[in-house]
């Protein structure tokens, strides 16, 4: 089961990830798919549980760094299960995380069968 908050899923896209590449893999844009979450999801087939994603609609980096939409796209193409939540007043804050993390216990639960 997969689950995350605000996470950067498709850093080939965004200055971060750009900059983090670069260091740690060389120049070479194709050696970096692989540890890019929208790339990846045309790798995988039948998978059974959804993927959820909380994402706060008031968080500052969320259209420059973050790219949520890429990565909902990806796996609409792909028919990979995503359940992406826009929240409404929340940013990338501690509060964000702490509001939310009972849904993202629950979720990996029901897909463990725990």
């Amino acid at each position: 089961s997969v689950s995350a908050f605000a996470p950067i899923v498709n850093p080939i896209n965004c200055p971060w990830g750009q900059k983090a590449f670069t260091n740690y893999l060389g120049e070479n844009k194709a050696d970096w798919e692989v540890y890019d979450a929208t790339c990846l999801v045309s790798k995988f087939n039948n998978i059974p549980a959804s993927i959820l994603i909380d994402q706060g609609e008031d968080d500052k980096f969320l259209k420059d760094q973050l790219l949520p939409g890429k990565f909902q796209e990806a796996c609409k193409t792909h028919n990979v299960p995503l359940l992406l939540r826009l929240q409404p007043g929340y940013d990338h804050s501690y509060y964000f995380i702490a509001t939310f993390i009972d849904d993202h216990i629950s979720h990996h639960a029901q897909a463990l069968n725990l």
